[in-house]
């Protein structure tokens, strides 16, 4: 943790005493670390949509808290709301405006699975999945998934198999990780990339070729994924965390040899950007909810406690160190 400890710092202030109309004051319980962020540590973050985070600024991000006082005339206290730009702290003022109020009943009370699986993550895989993967209900499709055991990845892998897919084969980078998605997570097979043969696994796993690619990493493992895709096949593209330490565009283009049998296959593989979809968001939000209810999507989720802990964690998430979704807990207490 020395590299979190030279790039961020705590410090201690004071809220103002009052807070004007509009505003709420709020507790943060939850904080979500995420592979975007790496983006936002650039001058120039790569994308248009993400702003890069200001040199001893408060950082934010995606965050849930509980309204301890209130001057907006739809925000009670007692009220949970989340923010896509929660600031990291323990307490802050917040313009009411600016946060959506959500409902623990979907959730079944476990507030931080709208950081995660019942949240972006969980949206991104199913609308992901939904828009660009093509699959029909009984269409007998081979389904892969590139960092399996994350957050979008460990929730992709089950939406899979939920929409229709035959067959669901996960890669990771642990044995723990592994055994996790073959036995609890229902993938028919997992892959550790970093002791496995990854092309020998692939064809071992999937015989009949990849018609969907659900891709968290970019890099050696989607060109050795894409190398045995079928023709008309399909790639998601979640992320590309692999390429997110190198000054590279969005998504970063394939090699030649590897465009080449894109190109010849007509592999699609489209830029996705779930926040072109907010009309999806409510419904995605309710099937998701249904979805983990009924027991249908088991979700998982590594968490970590306090504030100090934010920059650890992120550097754990970068590196492996978690399985689903890396949360870090503020504030448990949510009786006011």
């Amino acid at each position: 943790t020395m590299l979190a400890r030279l790039n961020f710092r705590m410090e201690e202030v004071y809220l103002p005493d009052n807070i004007n109309e509009g505003q709420v004051q709020v507790r943060t319980l939850y904080l979500s670390v995420d592979p975007y962020m790496r983006c936002r540590m650039n001058e120039d973050t790569g994308t248009d949509y993400i702003t890069p985070w200001q040199l001893s600024q408060v950082v934010d991000g995606g965050g849930i808290g509980i309204i301890e006082e209130s001057k907006h005339t739809n925000l009670t206290k007692g009220d949970f709301v989340t923010s896509f730009y929660w600031p990291w702290q323990t307490k802050v003022i917040l313009d009411g405006n600016s946060l959506e109020k959500v409902d623990p009943q979907l959730v079944d009370g476990h507030l931080s699975y709208f950081l995660g699986a019942i949240g972006m993550p969980g949206l991104t895989s199913l609308i992901g999945i939904q828009e660009k993967g093509h699959i029909t209900a009984g269409s007998n499709k081979t389904m892969v998934v590139s960092g399996a055991a994350g957050a979008c990845g460990s929730v992709a892998g089950q939406i899979g198999h939920l929409l229709g897919c035959s067959r669901v084969v996960g890669i990771c980078g642990t044995h723990e990780k592994c055994v996790l998605l073959t036995s609890e997570l229902g993938f028919d097979a997992a892959i550790n990339y970093k002791k496995d043969n990854v092309a020998e696994q692939l064809r071992e796993s999937c015989p009949a070729g990849v018609d969907v690619y659900f891709d968290n990493v970019g890099g050696n493992i989607s060109d050795t994924v894409i190398s045995q895709m079928n023709e008309n096949s399909h790639i998601i593209l979640c992320g590309q965390i692999s390429q997110y330490n190198k000054d590279v565009p969005y998504p970063p283009p394939l090699s030649p040899a590897i465009e080449a049998i894109q190109k010849e296959r007509n592999i699609t593989r489209e830029r996705f950007l779930v926040l072109n979809y907010k009309d999806k968001f409510e419904p995605g939000i309710l099937q998701l909810s249904q979805w983990f209810k009924e027991g249908k999507l088991k979700i998982k989720e590594t968490v970590i406690n306090g504030l100090e802990n934010m920059g650890a964690a992120f550097q754990s998430m970068m590196t492996g160190g978690n399985i689903g979704k890396q949360i870090v807990c503020i504030s448990e207490e949510i009786s006011l």
